[in-house]
């Protein structure tokens, strides 16, 4: 790929404390788990998340044999690291969506949530993800609603430029995008994923009622309205279940990892790098106390 997206980085970020860790969004970690366990198998042989961050939802996965926790910032996988240990389930792994490290049909199950947002070209991350997906899984999206009714009423009162009722994204700071649900649709259909079950999550995020009424109170409340997606997708956040596409290759036992930059398999580290076995490419890429670096190559 050569004219390659914008990427977000996180690295050395504080994200983790600056804004989950007691700043009063216990609400919206707790509705959103709702939904993933609604949505996600509970149980399967290869999942990845994308975005993974610090590991937040990576309790979520314990039904699955193998987890890969890939984010673009290795400082936030360190930090899932030391949170979660020596468990030979999760992997951790730093790259470029965009130019995904692993072999055409590995997962069954992926899951994304809080990271479309950040995605300046949906229909190539799109791609790559079909690409990665082994036909007749699943894979749980979440992205950030353009449609929803906060900014339709500020449309309405003329606070916001921006209408929420057209379908192409708004990137209303850099890097950070709103989606239209009937555009998200078009574009996943056009990868050839299938848009299934939708729910409609997070209608409580306002933070006087977060400070007025219990937690335990706000998340049961969503939880019912998660299901009221048939009447109109108008919360700040959304979830859809997609089937994988039905046709495409499915990963030969034994191949996980692929060269990011020409999609060939690659070999098991050897010294702590991963080699390239293309001449024509012959990248090598860095493993360093369990973290498969692939931002980069070292060669």
């Amino acid at each position: 790929m050569t004219d390659m997206p914008p990427v977000c980085d996180y690295e050395g970020s504080d994200y983790r404390t600056r804004f989950w860790e007691g700043q009063q969004r216990g609400y919206e970690d707790q509705a959103e788990r709702v939904a993933l366990r609604r949505l996600l198998p509970p149980s399967g042989h290869t999942l990845i998340e994308i975005g993974a961050g610090f590991g937040r939802l990576a309790d979520e996965y314990l039904g699955y044999e193998t987890v890969v926790l890939f984010d673009y910032s290795r400082s936030l996988l360190r930090e899932a690291q030391a949170a979660l240990g020596d468990d030979p389930r999760f992997l951790y792994v730093a790259g470029n969506w965009y130019q995904m490290p692993f072999v055409s049909g590995l997962f069954d199950a992926m899951v994304q949530i809080r990271t479309l947002h950040h995605a300046a070209d949906v229909p190539a991350l799109f791609a790559q993800l079909a690409r990665i997906a082994r036909p007749g899984g699943q894979y749980v999206l979440e992205f950030a609603n353009k449609q929803n009714l906060k900014a339709m009423v500020r449309y309405g009162l003329r606070r916001q430029s921006w209408s929420p009722f057209t379908p192409e994204p708004v990137e209303f700071v850099e890097l950070n995008f709103d989606f239209h649900p009937r555009w998200i649709r078009q574009q996943l259909q056009q990868a050839r994923f299938s848009p299934g079950r939708t729910l409609t999550v997070s209608y409580f995020r306002v933070g006087a009622l977060k400070r007025l009424l219990p937690t335990g109170l706000l998340v049961g409340l969503d939880s019912v309205v998660q299901y009221s997606s048939w009447l109109g997708q108008f919360s700040p956040s959304v979830f859809v279940l997609n089937a994988h596409p039905v046709t495409g290759e499915t990963a030969v036992s034994g191949h996980f990892f692929a060269c990011p930059t020409c999609q060939t398999p690659l070999p098991d580290a050897d010294n702590g790098r991963l080699t390239c076995p293309n001449p024509a490419c012959g990248h090598q890429w860095r493993v360093e106390n369990g973290l498969y670096d692939f931002k980069e190559p070292i060669l």
